[in-house]
């Protein structure tokens, strides 16, 4: 086949994507509608508490924690059905960044097109793989599908490309090295960042159930998402293992600048808030350490970062002119 056949089996591969996650957004809308996460969250909390009191040799109500523990049918349906759509969207996406890889016969991330097809296959598979080890990652289901649908909407409307060659700056191998890692870790550090977002929700209505002051969309949306305690533990770990891969990603990137200009840092838009964002999340780290900001403040921290990171990748190529604003925008 030839690279233009190739190149439209990818754009109808894209637009497929978006549908099915369409589809996975309103089954984890419904799952959200009923509560499972919440009911998920509490039974979980239910059982370490009658596990605690067994290790201490009070038998509790373990038999009530058994007998409520399995979820209903229904209950398990929708989330069921948007897990199974997600994982079929990922497989659809990922073939669409390997056929716009045969297409232009190079690496498939040469433009912001690319980088956003690549990054949208990798937090997808990275979420989907996760489950079976961590199945309290299928609460942020609505959110990460959400957040997909709106990446893809703005690659296909605004950012899209038509396949070419890679401009001669991009033609090394740090090209793999370099924006491998930054895709991994930008992919991850979202999954935490927004596992923040919803940890905003959860933890407002759970302050204010205990006061006896709940109502509004805001409370109505936290009462249906899991406990606090259970996202804000999701958005640490995933943040402290993406913070790594992202320094790497910003080290390998300067030594790549050294070889292409000559320099490892001159302080290019794109250079600048790379390490904004790196900073931003080195500070969330360094507040989950320090006990007065853990919570709210971490969160809030969090989602500086994945803005952050959200401006270094759309604003800085949209309003700046540098050494990166080769791909196009």
């Amino acid at each position: 086949m030839s690279s233009q056949t190739w190149a439209h089996i990818s754009n109808g591969l894209v637009y497929s994507t978006i549908v099915v996650l369409a589809v996975a957004l309103m089954a984890f809308a419904a799952d959200l509608a009923v509560g499972t996460g919440r009911k998920r969250s509490d039974l979980a909390k239910q059982r370490r508490s009658s596990l605690a009191r067994q290790s201490v040799g009070t038998s509790g109500d373990t038999a009530l924690v058994a007998a409520a523990s399995p979820e209903t049918a229904a209950e398990q349906r929708w989330a069921r059905v948007g897990v199974s759509l997600t994982g079929l969207a990922a497989a659809l996406v990922v073939a669409a960044v390997i056929t716009r890889g045969i297409s232009a016969q190079r690496p498939p991330w040469g433009n912001m097109y690319e980088f956003t097809l690549t990054a949208v296959a990798t937090l997808l598979v990275i979420w989907v793989a996760m489950l079976p080890k961590r199945p309290e990652w299928r609460d942020l289901g609505v959110i990460v599908v959400l957040f997909n649908v709106l990446l893809l909407g703005v690659a296909v409307l605004v950012l899209y490309r038509e396949s070419a060659e890679l401009v001669p700056v991009l033609k090394s191998y740090w090209l793999w090295i370099h924006v491998t890692a930054a895709i991994i870790a930008s992919s991850v550090f979202t999954v935490g960042s927004l596992a923040s977002v919803m940890y905003l929700f959860a933890e407002r209505y759970e302050r204010r159930d205990i006061a006896g002051q709940t109502g509004g969309v805001r409370d109505a949306i936290g009462s249906r998402l899991p406990g606090s305690d259970q996202l804000d533990k999701v958005a640490y770990q995933t943040i402290a293992f993406a913070f790594p891969l992202w320094f790497f990603a910003v080290v390998a990137g300067a030594v790549w600048a050294e070889d292409a200009w000559g320099r490892y840092w001159g302080w290019d838009p794109k250079e600048t808030w790379a390490f904004v964002t790196l900073v931003i999340y080195a500070a969330y780290l360094h507040a989950r350490a320090t006990a007065g900001w853990r919570g709210r403040p971490a969160a809030i921290i969090a989602i500086i970062g994945l803005a952050a990171f959200l401006f270094s990748y759309f604003g800085v190529n949209i309003f700046f002119v540098g050494l990166h604003s080769y791909g196009g925008v």
